[in-house]
């Protein structure tokens, strides 16, 4: 008797496009020149991603494109947390120190600073027009396109 095995990816198609982009800019002034250079209206969200029970929290952007039936978002890849660590000195006082914790949205792209991700069935954009108009950005290091085949922590690309 034959025995037939279902695999889940394989029924797992994307729709949308995730861009990467490397620049030391702060979140809403990467945002505002998004919306100048892409003439796009992205507005943060009232509420961050939280992950792994607020552990990490990372600013999320949105704009809803009606004429294309699109979602642009908006969402910084790094969280920096300052946590209090106690070492054991031997002394009588407590010797505190405050370290930096660094945490990824998407650990597989440990050196990208922020994603853009568009949501669209139809594919209705050009990624190359969209690429050369965020690298048109002077205070922009460096974007590109991420291969969505290569990131095994795609669920944390689900904003809804």
């Amino acid at each position: 008797m034959a025995m037939h095995r279902i695999v889940v990816d394989d029924f797992y198609d994307a729709s949308f496009s995730l861009f990467a982009i490397h620049c030391r800019l702060e979140d809403y002034r990467l945002a505002y020149l998004l919306n100048q250079h892409l003439q796009i209206r992205l507005a943060r969200k009232p509420q961050d991603l939280d992950y792994n029970y607020f552990a990490a929290s990372y600013a999320i952007y949105e704009w809803e494109d009606c004429k294309l039936d699109a979602t642009w978002n908006l969402v910084s890849n790094i969280c920096k947390r300052e946590e209090n660590t106690l070492q054991s000195s031997g002394s009588l006082f407590e010797n505190q120190k405050i370290s930096t914790k660094t945490m990824h949205l998407i650990p597989e792209l440990k050196n990208v600073d922020y994603l853009v991700k568009i949501s669209d069935e139809h594919r209705s954009f050009n990624e190359k027009v969209i690429l050369n108009k965020i690298q048109s950005i002077p205070q922009v290091i460096t974007t590109y396109t991420v291969d969505l085949d290569k990131i095994k922590s795609k669920d944390h690309l689900i904003f809804n």
